[in-house]
């Protein structure tokens, strides 16, 4: 997995957190956290798509 994927993956998981610690204290503020997970969940398999790709091309040509 690529490095920037677990970092996707690590802002994801703490943007979740942070979503659940807001909506517990009765902020709406998680919204914006849920949004940010769901964009770093996107960005996390783009990059490990990508990855395959890449190594399932490099394979073949090879």
């Amino acid at each position: 997995m690529p490095r920037i994927a677990l970092y996707a993956l690590v802002v994801c998981v703490l943007a979740v957190v942070a979503a659940v610690v807001s909506f517990a204290q009765g902020s709406l503020l998680g919204i914006v956290w849920v949004l940010i997970a769901g964009l770093s969940s996107n960005m996390t398999w783009f990059y490990v798509r990508r990855h395959r790709l890449a190594t399932a091309t490099a394979s073949d040509a090879g």
